[in-house]
């Protein structure tokens, strides 16, 4: 028998028939506008199932013989280049879902990769058996507590006594390794989860207005959804009022922006089911205070509702029942709170009473967009706006990251994203193929590294380690591009060239003009560079260990940095090349910092203690300090071992497993050698193995006090007095001159005393095979350039017979042709040397 709803402020949701009419209408003012709607099945059970019935017909009006929406009801925003369409309404108080993806909490979420996925699998399984294993846990301490209460003195008595106090350790025991098991894990996370990957829905092929995430077993979702509230929950501390209260009393008073969003939920026999919600773009933090007046969780929205959270009269409960049609939930909130309203005398503090003025709440929807494919972006740089011009403090790793959103969408606006990365790898083989929404994604974190494979050199491998170099060298570019050499002074008044990009940067960043830049704009500089390489890391360490490593050169003239290829550093690193050597630090330094063993930090007092590692230095002396060990000559520091270092520093972000001694024992931190057990670091996937003299692994963890025992402070000290820039991250100085300099603990070189030839002919074979590499490789380029050049002159000369254009004038076909002579001189010059090399060969 049908039971007649009781009447109330908490609005019932629209029928079928009418979010049906409501998808027509968007439809058709979408095609109005110009915009791409979201998916029908979008609106008609996201959108729709969260409408009353009377509100959502004043959306829809019929305009001669179709449905549209009211022009009250909606409006465009210009966001860039591109627009969106937003729906103006007033939704249930409980339908919209808090978005995990919210830019104030950035900073708790690592990039995604499916290893990271793998092991949130992981540890979610690693949650149940701790959880299960307290549980039996308190069992037996309930048992044992029985049995030592007991008043029997008999034998039997005694020994059921002493099993349970066996089953006691025991269930003891499998606590402490369940939570050794789910730590190690969370060690291996970085303490963090991986951002939830989104992508714009497809219908037909056919970008559409909506999010769809990528498919989760139902129990990450719901461990990703807590993981999320706690987060957001953390970030809006710092609020000077009580949110709920605020709520309870005066309501929302302000629209928040939404967004449809799909959420596919594998369970355990595989099969997928497939659920549209509105979540919100901002309004995060009310969106979960209105859940918490309405005594709701996050993932009973997304993942199901109990049915006896709020069951209709006269029907049985079930616990375990879960109700997943968003209907069909927000219906059963409506009549309950209804019916608790229409009874007198209940508790003021039941959430009938106190959601009163959030029953429904105004809501701008996205509901078109003129560039689908980049929705996610568009509604994060949206986002960013609403929450730096808000009243609540950003976190400060939050606020950075937004700004560097800001910047690389001010790089993409001037179209001149492109131009800027091309300018930095020259020798890309193809920066005319680049996608703008995925090098902004990959640059930002939001999305795979893949995209920024076209800026590799030709014959560079694709690997995780070389995507991750290019996009750092990348966000270095941005931050601090480089501006066209000076001219010569010439005693008069000048201005100064700053290039296309330096006003990019200048208009971002809110900064002075290029004449005032000091140290207060580099040191600002710094901070948003090291927080935006922070962003590629799983392992996020302080973003203050950077600090002084650019100085205010970088931040007026630019980075520049090494145009060369990791595999090109090494080789040239190998053949002795000190240059190279510098510029494959600077491109470990992120790697140093960010680490599971920090090997680089901001070097403060807050790093004192009992169990501090290392030495307190700074940021740049850390830098400088391995730049310096190239030179050294130490004993204990060969180049065999540094090589190793860098190469194990470069590939660590990318490990997948735990490092294995290579004698089969457990491997140990460096600095830990002497505590106890139970007070060593977990081992996790990340760390590396420090390596001996002659490159090969130890079954010791590098770790500060590895890193500061080899290459100590005074070693830095040295290289920034003997350097021509104080900056860690310039160009090196005169390491003849920081030797000179040296003291007697460090310095092993006698003024005046000659090389020891024996050691001077090891050193040289060890060197000319990486020569012979680097005079290859140069000659593959030289060849695949001229092979280019050849090309381009045929289709210039086909082209020219086709259209019948003028020859080129006689003075500019002789200038290019003595260029290519003088090339060519070289060249032939260059073939008798190395038949000079062939020759020496066979006398080695």
């Amino acid at each position: 028998m049908a039971v007649k709803r009781p009447e109330g402020i908490f609005p019932y949701v629209s029928t079928d028939a009418w979010s049906e009419k409501l998808a027509e209408a968007i439809k058709n003012t979408c095609e109005q506008e110009g915009v791409t709607p979201p998916p029908r099945t979008a609106i008609t059970e996201g959108l729709g199932t969260a409408l009353g019935d009377t509100e959502i017909k004043k959306l829809v009006v019929s305009q001669r013989t179709t449905k549209v929406l009211a022009t009250s009801a909606y409006r465009v925003v210009k966001a860039g280049e591109d627009k969106v369409l937003l729906l103006t309404c007033h939704v249930h108080g409980a339908g919209v879902v808090p978005w995990d993806l919210n830019d104030r909490t950035a900073s708790f979420w690592t990039p995604p990769s499916p290893e990271a996925t793998d092991r949130v699998k992981a540890l979610v399984n690693a949650e149940f058996k701790l959880e299960e294993a307290r549980k039996a846990e308190k069992q037996a301490e309930k048992a044992r507590e029985a049995r030592r209460r007991s008043v029997d003195d008999d034998t039997y008595a005694a020994a059921e006594l002493a099993a349970a106090e066996d089953k006691y350790r025991a269930a003891t025991s499998q606590v402490t390794e369940a939570q050794r098991v789910r730590d190690a894990l969370l060690s291996s996370l970085g303490n963090r989860r991986p951002r939830p990957v989104v992508k714009s829905a497809e219908e037909d092929g056919r970008a559409m207005a909506a999010l769809v995430l990528a498919p989760q077993p139902r129990e990450v979702a719901v461990h990703l959804q807590r993981y999320a509230v706690e987060n957001l929950r953390r970030a809006g501390r710092g609020r000077g009022y009580d949110l709920v209260e605020s709520l309870v009393a005066a309501g929302q008073l302000s629209r928040g922006m939404c967004v449809l969003q799909q959420w596919q939920l594998q369970d355990q026999t595989g099969q997928t089911s497939k659920s549209w919600r509105m979540v919100a773009v901002t309004a995060n933090n009310r969106a979960l205070a209105r859940l918490d007046i309405f005594d709701l969780q996050v993932e009973h929205l997304v993942t199901g509702m109990p049915q006896s959270l709020y069951p209709y009269p006269r029907e049985s409960t079930d616990s375990e029942l879960l109700l997943h049609n968003q209907r069909e939930v927000l219906n059963r909130i409506s009549y309950s709170l209804n019916e608790v309203l229409a009874t007198e005398g209940t508790d003021r503090e039941q959430p009938a009473h106190r959601a009163g003025r959030i029953a429904d709440v105004p809501t701008e929807v996205v509901v078109g967009c003129s560039n689908p494919a980049a929705l996610e972006h568009l509604l994060r740089a949206l986002n960013v706006d609403d929450h730096l011009r808000g009243i609540q403090p950003y976190d400060e790793d939050a606020r950075l990251i937004a700004l560097f959103a800001i910047l690389v969408d001010a790089y993409a606006t001037e179209g001149l994203l492109v131009q800027a990365l091309a300018d930095t790898f020259p020798e890309a083989r193809g920066a005319d193929r680049l996608n703008v929404d995925g090098v902004r994604s990959a640059l930002t974190a939001n999305g795979p590294l893949a995209p920024l494979s076209p800026l590799l050199p030709p014959g560079e491998e694709i690997s995780p380690v070389t995507l991750r170099d290019i996009a750092l060298r990348s966000i270095t570019a941005l931050v601090f591009p480089d501006l066209p050499t000076a001219p010569p002074k010439t005693g008069q008044r000048q201005v100064r060239d700053v290039g296309r990009y330096w006003p990019i940067v200048r208009g971002a960043l809110q900064e002075p003009a290029w004449s005032q830049t000091g140290a207060k704009t580099a040191a600002a500089r710094t901070k948003l560079w090291s927080a935006a390489v922070a962003q590629l890391s799983m392992h996020r360490a302080n973003i203050l260990s950077a600090n002084g490593l650019f100085g205010v050169p970088d931040a007026k003239e630019g980075a520049r940095q090494d145009p060369r290829s990791l595999k090109d550093l090494f080789l040239g690193a190998q053949a002795g090349d000190a240059t190279a050597w510098a510029a494959l630090v600077q491109r470990m330094v992120p790697n140093l910092i960010h680490a599971p063993e920090p090997l680089i930090t901001p070097g403060q007092g807050s790093e004192a203690g009992g169990q501090r590692k290392g030495e307190r230095r700074s940021p740049a002396n850390a830098v400088a300090a391995l730049k310096m060990a190239y030179k050294q000559e130490a004993p204990n520091v060969t180049r065999e071992l540094l090589l190793a270092f860098a190469k194990a520093v470069l590939e660590h972000p990318s490990a997948t497993e735990t490092p294995e001694a290579p004698d089969g024992t457990k491997p140990i931190c460096y600095g830990e050698q002497t505590w106890s057990e139970e007070n060593r670091s977990t081992i996790v996937p990340g760390m590396i193995l420090a390596p001996d003299t002659d490159g090969q692994p130890t079954a010791l963890v590098v770790d500060k006090a590895w890193f500061d025992e080899l290459f100590p402070p005074i070693w830095g000290s040295i290289f920034q007095t003997g350097s021509g820039r104080n900056s860690a991250t310039g160009t090196t100085g005169s390491t003849d001159q920081a030797e000179s300099r040296s003291n007697d603990d460090t310095s092993r070189a006698a003024g005046g005393v000659a090389a020891d030839p024996r050691a001077q002919l090891g050193a040289l074979r060890k060197e000319l095979p990486a020569r012979i590499e680097l005079v290859e490789g140069g000659y593959e380029r030289a060849v695949q350039a001229a092979d280019a050049l050849l090309s381009d002159f045929e289709t210039a000369r086909r082209l020219r017979d086709d259209l019948g254009e003028d020859p080129l004038p006689a003075d500019q076909r002789i200038e290019w042709m003595e260029k290519l002579t003088k090339a060519r001189g070289a060249a032939e010059a260059s073939i008798s040397a190395l038949s000079q090399v062939e020759a020496l060969i066979l006398k080695l």
